[in-house]
C-alpha cells in the first residue's frame, strides 16, 4: 500500500511539473485588421509566466509591443511602434519590421550578377533602401504557430515573386519568432531561390528601455573594433575604419549621448550614428555582438547573433511625425535606436566585402536573439 502510495504522489508530482512546463509559455491569435488590398491581418501574442509577452502581426511580421520585466517589478514595452494597421500602413520608419529583400543601402539601386545588371527602386535619394517601396515590411505573410521543446514558435513565411521591387528569382522565405522561458525573443530566418539573387535579412525594432523622451542616456557596449564609413549618402565607402580614438568606439560601455555631437564629419553625414559595425568572431557563428542597458528601468538587452555586421541608428530621423502609441504625443528625434544585425550595406558592388549572393540549391540560414535582463 504504501509503495502504491508513493507511486501515485510521484506520479501526481510528475504530472504537475509537466503541467506547469506547458504552461511556461503561451500563443494566442486574434484578429488585428484588414489592408487597404483586402488582406486580413492577424496578430500572435507570444508570452512566458516571466511576464515577457511580444505582439507580432502578420502584416510586415512587425513587433508592435515588447514587454519586459523591469528593476522595479513591473513590465516595460521597449519597442516604438503603432496603435493601427492604417497608421503602419500609411508609412511608419519600419518600426519593428521584417526588412528584405536586402536591408539597408544599394548604392544607386543597382547591382550586378553574372554580368547581367538589375535595377531596384530609388526609395532613398537614388540609393534603394530596406528591399524598396513594397519591400517585407508592408507585405502580408502566411503564419502558423506551436509550442514545442518548452518555446512559444511563431512561423511567417512569404514568397517573393521574380523581379519583385526588381530583384531576381523566386524567393521562399521563412522567419520563425520563439520566445522561450528564459526572455529570449529569437529570430531565424530561412530562404531558397530558384535563380541567383542577393539577400540580406533583418528586424527594424526601434528599442527605448526606459520609455522616456529620448535614448541618449541608454548605455551601449559593441563587440566591434571596426565600424564603416560613408559617403554623403550613406553608402559606405569601401573602408573598413578602427573605431579607436573615434566617437565610434563602443568597444566598452558609454551613453549613447556622449560623443553624439562631437564635430566628426561621419557623425554629421548620419546626423548622428547610423553606421555598420564589423563584429569580431565571424566565423564563429552565433555570438554576443552587442548589449544595451539603461539604469533607471533597470533593463539589460543582449544581442547575439551569427552575421558579420550590426547597424546601430540612434534615430536620427525621427521628426515628430508619427503618433506614439497608446499616447497623444509624437515620436521625437532619437525616442529610439535600432541594433539590425546584417551584412555590410551595398555588398553587391563591393567585391571586397562578404558576399550576400544566394545560388540556387544554396540555403540562406541566420539567426538572432535578443535575450532581456536585469542589470546587474
Amino acid at each position: 500500500m504504501k509503495n502504491l502510495t508513493l507511486l501515485l504522489i510521484l506520479f501526481l508530482g510528475f504530472s504537475a511539473c509537466k503541467q506547469v512546463e506547458k504552461k511556461a509559455v503561451h500563443i494566442e491569435k486574434e484578429y488585428y485588421g484588414t489592408t487597404k488590398e483586402g488582406k486580413e491581418v492577424d496578430r500572435y501574442t507570444l508570452s512566458n509566466d516571466s511576464g515577457m509577452k511580444v505582439h507580432i502581426i502578420t502584416f510586415g511580421g512587425i513587433i508592435t509591443h515588447l514587454y519586459v520585466p523591469n528593476a522595479t517589478g513591473g513590465l516595460n514595452d521597449v519597442v516604438l511602434g503603432c496603435d493601427s494597421l492604417s497608421d503602419y500602413e500609411k508609412g511608419s520608419p519600419y518600426f519593428g519590421a521584417l526588412i528584405g529583400r536586402y536591408g539597408n543601402r544599394i548604392a544607386d539601386g543597382t547591382f550586378t550578377l553574372d554580368d547581367q545588371t538589375y535595377s531596384l527602386v530609388q526609395n532613398d535619394g537614388k540609393n534603394h533602401l530596406h528591399g524598396g517601396t513594397k519591400g517585407f515590411d508592408k507585405v502580408v505573410w502566411d503564419a502558423s504557430s506551436r509550442i514545442e521543446n518548452g518555446k512559444a514558435v511563431l512561423q511567417l513565411n512569404y514568397l517573393s515573386k521574380d523581379m519583385e521591387e526588381g530583384y531576381p528569382g523566386n524567393l521562399n522565405t521563412e522567419v520563425t519568432y520563439t520566445l522561450s522561458k528564459a526572455n529570449i525573443l529569437e529570430v531565424s530566418y530561412r530562404a531558397t531561390t530558384d535563380k541567383k539573387t542577393v539577400l540580406n535579412l533583418t528586424q527594424h525594432a526601434y528599442f527605448n528601455l526606459s520609455g522616456t523622451a529620448d535614448i541618449l542616456n541608454h548605455e551601449l557596449k559593441l563587440n566591434a573594433p571596426h565600424y564603416l564609413p560613408v559617403d554623403e549618402t550613406l553608402i559606405p565607402t569601401g573602408e573598413i575604419a578602427s573605431v579607436a580614438g573615434t566617437p565610434f568606439d563602443f568597444t566598452s560601455f558609454k551613453a549613447i549621448g556622449r560623443d553624439i555631437k562631437k564635430e566628426d564629419i561621419q557623425l554629421e553625414r548620419g546626423l548622428g550614428y547610423d553606421h555598420c559595425w564589423v563584429l569580431d568572431d565571424s566565423n564563429k557563428g552565433l555570438r554576443s555582438a552587442a548589449i544595451l542597458q539603461e539604469v533607471n528601468s533597470g533593463i539589460q538587452l543582449e544581442v547575439f547573433t551569427d552575421q558579420p555586421a550590426i547597424q546601430f541608428y540612434s534615430g536620427n530621423f525621427l521628426d515628430g511625425t508619427n503618433p506614439m502609441k497608446q499616447s497623444d504625443s509624437f515620436y521625437n528625434y532619437r525616442s529610439g535606436l535600432c541594433l539590425e544585425t546584417q551584412h555590410f550595406p551595398n555588398s553587391p558592388n563591393q567585391a571586397s566585402f562578404p558576399s550576400t549572393e544566394l545560388s540556387p540549391g544554396e540555403v540562406y540560414s541566420t539567426k538572432t536573439q535578443f535575450k532581456f535582463t536585469l542589470i546587474n
